[in-house]
This record gives C-alpha cells, sequence and structure tokens, in this order.
C-alpha cells in the first residue's frame, strides 16, 4: 500500500513537473525582421520540417459526432491530423529529435479534436509548430478567389483550437495561392484573410500570435507579392518562399540563393523557406543548409522547413513507413539532414542589439506595387466576412438552398440564375477591388440571394425558380418573423436595403417609362411657365 502511494505521489510530481515546464516554456515573437525567443531575447532560426501524413484509400471515409446533433453522421476525411493522434506523434518524436527540427509545418488540422498529448510532448521536445489555417476543402481558390464565411469560420476555429499552445510559432493565412501572373487578384483575398485572423486575435485576447503567408518562387510575380504582403494598412507579420531553386551540389551564387538574398536585405518582416529541399537528386545531399545557415545567409533568412518527413508518390520524404503504417524505416535522406543540421549552428543576435541596429536604420515603408499586365490585386480589400447577415438571407428569403450532394449542380445553378438576374451583388473582384453586399457569404447563401430575388419579381411565381430537392421554399417572409433588437427593429432589414427584391416596391417597366416621362413633362411645362411669367414681367417693366 506505501508503494502504490509512493508511485502515486511521483506520478503527480512528474505531472506538476511538467505541467510547470510547460507554462514557462518561452513562445516565438516577431520582432522586426527575426524571430526571438520570448523568455531570453535569443534569435531563433527554423530547423524545421513539413509533417502532414497522405490518407490512403481505407483511411478516406470515417465517422465523426457532431457537436451540434445528437446523430453521428458519416464524413469524408480529406486529411490526416497528426497532432490529434499520439499514435503517429508520440512515434516520431524521437525521429524529430534525431533530425535535430525544432519546428514542425502542419497543412491542416481539425480543430474539432484534442491536441493537448502531441502538443504538449512536442513542447516537452523542444519542438514549435506553424500551422496552415485552411484545409483541402476549404481554402481560397486561386481561380475563383473569395473570402468567404466559409473559410473565415474555419481559419477561426483553428485559432481558437490552437492558440493556448505555447509552441504554436505562427499561422499561414494561405499557401501558394497565388502562383503565377494569371492569378495575382487571388492575393487580395489572402490579405484580407490576414488582415483579419490578426484582428481576431487581438479581440480574442489571444496571446500574440504571428500571421504569414506561403509564397512559390515564381519569377515573374515574386517581386510583387512580397512587396503587396507587407506594404500598405494591412501586413503580414512573417513571409514564407517554397524554394526549390538549389538541387543537389549547386552552390550561393548558382543557385540563385544569392539573388534572393540581396533582393530580401531589407524587408522588414522575417524571412524564411517554408518549403525547401529539391529531389532532382537522390539522396538528398542538403548542400543549402551549410549556405541557409552560415554567414552568407543568416543574417537574412530565419532558417527553413524542409519538405518533407514522409516518403510518398512525390519522393520528398526522409523516412518511409512499412506496411503496418507503425514503423518509420530511415531513408539514406534521413541521416544527410540529420548530419546537416546538427552540425550548423547560425550566429544570433540578442534582441537587445537588434533594437539598436533597427534605430540607425529607421523606418523602413514599401509601396505598394503598381497594378500591371503582371500584377492584378487591388489594394482595396474584401470586407470581413459577416456571419450575421449571412444567416440572414437563410432567416428571412423565401428560396433558401440547402448543401448539394451533387457540386457539379452550383455551377449550373448560378449559370442559370445569373443569366435570370443581375448577380453583381454577389461579385467579388480582386482587380477592380469590387464586393458584392453578399460576397463574403457561403455558396448556398448566395445562391439563396438571387433565387429568391428572382422569385420575388415574377408575380405568378408560387415556387422557387429551379426544380431541386434542395431548396426551401419559405414564401415571402414577413417582417414580423424576423428577428428583432432590444428597439424592436429588423436586426435583418438594414442588410437587404439595397436589394430590390420586394414584391410590393415592384415596379412594371411601362408604368416606369411612362413615369419618367410624366415626370419629363411635369419638368417642361414648369420651365415653359417660368420662361413665359418672365417675359411678361419684363414687358410690364418696360411699359412702366
Amino acid at each position: 500500500m506505501i508503494l502504490v502511494k509512493v508511485i502515486f505521489m511521483a506520478i503527480v510530481s512528474l505531472l506538476c513537473r511538467s505541467q510547470e515546464i510547460r507554462n514557462a516554456f518561452p513562445s516565438i515573437e516577431v520582432y522586426g525582421s527575426k524571430f526571438f525567443y520570448s523568455d531570453t531575447g535569443e534569435q531563433f532560426f527554423m530547423k524545421g520540417i513539413a509533417y502532414q501524413p497522405t490518407p490512403d484509400s481505407e483511411s478516406l471515409e470515417s465517422k465523426f459526432t457532431n457537436i451540434d446533433e445528437d446523430e453521428v453522421k458519416p464524413t469524408t476525411k480529406r486529411y490526416i491530423d497528426p497532432l490529434a493522434d499520439p499514435n503517429i506523434c508520440l512515434r516520431d518524436i524521437p525521429y524529430f529529435q534525431r533530425l535535430g527540427v525544432n519546428t514542425l509545418r502542419v497543412y491542416a488540422i481539425d480543430p474539432q479534436l484534442n491536441h493537448d498529448i502531441c502538443m504538449n510532448s512536442l513542447m516537452d521536445s523542444g519542438i514549435y509548430v506553424i500551422l496552415d489555417l485552411s484545409e483541402p476543402a476549404i481554402s481560397i481558390n486561386r481561380d475563383n478567389p473569395n473570402w468567404d464565411i466559409t473559410i473565415w469560420e474555419r481559419y477561426k476555429a483553428v485559432i481558437d483550437s490552437m492558440n493556448s499552445y505555447r509552441n504554436v510559432l505562427g499561422f499561414f493565412a494561405g499557401n501558394e495561392v497565388t502562383n503565377d501572373k494569371s492569378n495575382t487578384d487571388a492575393s487580395a483575398f489572402v490579405k484580407a484573410a490576414v488582415r483579419d485572423s490578426k484582428n481576431y486575435i487581438e479581440e480574442k485576447n489571444y496571446r500574440r500570435i504571428p500571421v504569414g503567408y506561403s509564397t512559390n518562387d515564381d519569377i515573374e510575380t515574386r517581386s510583387s507579392l512580397s512587396k503587396y504582403f507587407i506594404c500598405g494598412d494591412v501586413k503580414a507579420d512573417f513571409y514564407g518562399i517554397n524554394m526549390y531553386e538549389w538541387c543537389g551540389y549547386s552552390s550561393f551564387e548558382i543557385s540563385g540563393y544569392k539573388e534572393r538574398t540581396q533582393e530580401f536585405k531589407n524587408y522588414p518582416v522575417p524571412i524564411f523557406f517554408s518549403e525547401f529541399g529539391c529531389n532532382l537528386i537522390r539522396p538528398r545531399p542538403f548542400t543549402e543548409i551549410n549556405a541557409l545557415y552560415g554567414p552568407q545567409m543568416a543574417n537574412v533568412w530565419s532558417g527553413g522547413i524542409v519538405y518533407m518527413y514522409f516518403e510518398e508518390e512525390n519522393k520528398y520524404g526522409v523516412v518511409e513507413l512499412a506496411k503496418d503504417k507503425d514503423t518509420p524505416r530511415e531513408l539514406e535522406d534521413f541521416e544527410i539532414l540529420a548530419t546537416s543540421f546538427n552540425n550548423v549552428s547560425p550566429l544570433a543576435i540578442s534582441k537587445e542589439n537588434y533594437t539598436e541596429i533597427l534605430k540607425e536604420k529607421g523606418e523602413f515603408n514599401i509601396n505598394c506595387p503598381s497594378l500591371s499586365h503582371l500584377w492584378k490585386a487591388n489594394e482595396r480589400l474584401p470586407p470581413t466576412p459577416n456571419k450575421e447577415k449571412c444567416e440572414c438571407i437563410e432567416l428571412t428569403q423565401p428560396c433558401v438552398l440547402l448543401p448539394l450532394e451533387d457540386k457539379t449542380n452550383y455551377k449550373k445553378m448560378f449559370d442559370f440564375i445569373c443569366g435570370e438576374v443581375d448577380c453583381v451583388d454577389i461579385k467579388a473582384d480582386g482587380v477592380l477591388g469590387y464586393y458584392g453586399d453578399f460576397s463574403e457569404c457561403s455558396v448556398e447563401q448566395k445562391l439563396s440571394v438571387e433565387l429568391s430575388k428572382y422569385f420575388l419579381k415574377q408575380e405568378e411565381m408560387d415556387k422557387c425558380p429551379y426544380e431541386s430537392k434542395d431548396i426551401l421554399f419559405q414564401g415571402a417572409k414577413k417582417t414580423s418573423n424576423q428577428p428583432k433588437n432590444k428597439q424592436g427593429e429588423d436586426i435583418c432589414s438594414k442588410y437587404f436595403k439595397n436589394l430590390n427584391i420586394n414584391k410590393e416596391k415592384k415596379v412594371d417597366s411601362n408604368q416606369k417609362e411612362d413615369s419618367n416621362l410624366t415626370s419629363q413633362g411635369i419638368i417642361t411645362i414648369s420651365h415653359t411657365y417660368c420662361i413665359f411669367i418672365m417675359l411678361f414681367l419684363v414687358c410690364l417693366l418696360t411699359i412702366f
């Protein structure tokens, strides 16, 4: 019995001690163009690796409990969250330690799952995590960009879920959303995501976790991209580049690293390789690591993240999972990377000394890139998605679209309804900087607006203008059914003032034309009478 008590007290003491260590764990702060440890002020350099297993066909289908409902619904899982599964992360942490890794990049996490075990274990191992806020099915689409309520709710959920872990280094608001000159307008939507994510963290009084962007290294857009995300009133906290210019046994001069380092020597926020590790030669020699963490680059760059941990079809891994999926097998790349990371020690600067350098440099402002055939992202950004406004569509409009099972039908419905009514109020244009009143709402909500608009303009219609079992016909909503505020005014009505979809205000086109003619006639007659009276008065004055 005494032995059991001793063991119990030892476990409790160990847990308490572990918690004390985690509470004292230093977060990483952004200051100027550097990362620093929050406790010592020592400069932080990333020695990272990308960490995201790809689901196989067997694990694609899984079931989750919807916390808002009692029933269990089947859901297609498009990714594996390695930070929510202790079987995965605890298996791999010893390998991270051997590699000399201090940062993981994870591209998608499930905010509804618990991450305590993995995040705390990584913290105990001195490992930080930088997270992408998106996931494969919910992200800003470069070919049809939008910053809408669906993506925004996802971003907020990830921030809410992960902000309490002190080893969360930062969040990526996007990854290679603009990847060439054909989709530069998409950057306006990512920059809006950066703005809103930073503001949300501040409004919620969370720890000031930095928010940045990860780009590719496209020759035609890289200069404008790097300026766009740190110009004007909205600035990214850091900037990552997925860099694959150095292949095999290249050099600082031949690879292009020299030119990139020169370009970013005065960049005002931390810059690093958010991915690197060209695989044209296998095993990869990782000769770029000596340059990246050496005197030629370490004064500009804050390290980088090797792509990637798991060996998959693209042949970028350093470990390969056995058939049982439980046993990692180290590849030749693993040993080379471990040796490379563990042998470099970049020359760091203290926060105190760096402060003096910043004072001497003074403020460094960058102008936003001008619009051109190579750059089309407007400085005017999309608004912050308004959940209340978008929910009002579902509460008040006669035609409400439910989520479609066949996703290809969305385009068909848009093609139909936007051929019948003007869909300008749901348009979002990053080139012109124009964003319609309902452009921030979900796909279903936007279609509901246009279907309702068409329905209310047709006096003879008694159902919604599209044959589909997925459309909920609510009929013309009355003001009494709308939610009220304390003064009894309609909360939702203010959002529909500029939307001419009210039957009672509908005016027949012929009547409108007659009305216009009548108004013009009255104006003409009035002018005639005025002229006549003036001439009459002139005549009287002449006579007398």
